[in-house]
């Protein structure tokens, strides 16, 4: 993971909002997030790569792994955070990114994420912040796979990259007008 730490202290996230690219670069920049790891998540492939996973082989979608101390931030806030900086509504899209790996999806690892997350979901959806019907799957999070090495932290690595320019920093962006008070120092 990113920003590497082992502390018995943190708690697991598992976040799927289309290409990773995205979600990582946002969640990096997020007030007590101490590690994010790309990777693919919820297929049936074992070690699927990249190219596989894009060609729609592995039924994996692109997710990002948040290690987070919930001392500093809460699961929940992490969830409003994923919401505003990716749209629910699409079902196996993001923007021009299309396939069943750009799906929207909250991989949980326990029921109390699970039950968090159709929380949020459903207050969402009732408070019509989002317009449309949310897609979002929230299921148990299996057959996880790290992304290759040259994805992890691509953006920090790549922004005037055009994708990373144009849609990347756009998302980025939005987080720190939208969330100011969960950014890092």
């Amino acid at each position: 993971m990113t920003t590497a730490n082992t502390n018995a202290d943190t708690e697991v996230a598992t976040l799927g909002g289309g290409c990773f690219w995205c979600t990582e670069a946002v969640f990096l920049d997020v007030k007590g997030v101490v590690a994010v790891e790309s990777g693919y998540s919820n297929g049936h492939a074992t070690k699927p790569s990249y190219e596989q996973v894009c060609r729609g082989d592995t039924g994996h979608a692109e997710v990002i792994r948040v290690r987070f101390d919930p001392k500093v931030i809460g699961y929940r806030e992490l969830l409003e955070i994923f919401f505003v900086v990716h749209d629910p509504t699409t079902p196996n899209r993001q923007g021009n990114d299309v396939g069943t790996q750009y799906r929207s999806g909250i991989y949980t690892h326990n029921e109390e994420q699970a039950r968090i997350a159709r929380e949020v979901i459903a207050e969402l959806q009732a408070s019509g912040a989002v317009r449309g019907t949310i897609v979002t799957e929230v299921r148990p999070e299996a057959n996880y796979w790290p992304a290759e090495a040259y994805h992890q932290n691509y953006f920090a690595q790549h922004p005037g990259q055009g994708y990373c320019a144009f849609v990347v920093a756009p998302k980025l962006e939005k987080f720190r007008h939208t969330f100011g008070q969960y950014r890092k120092a």
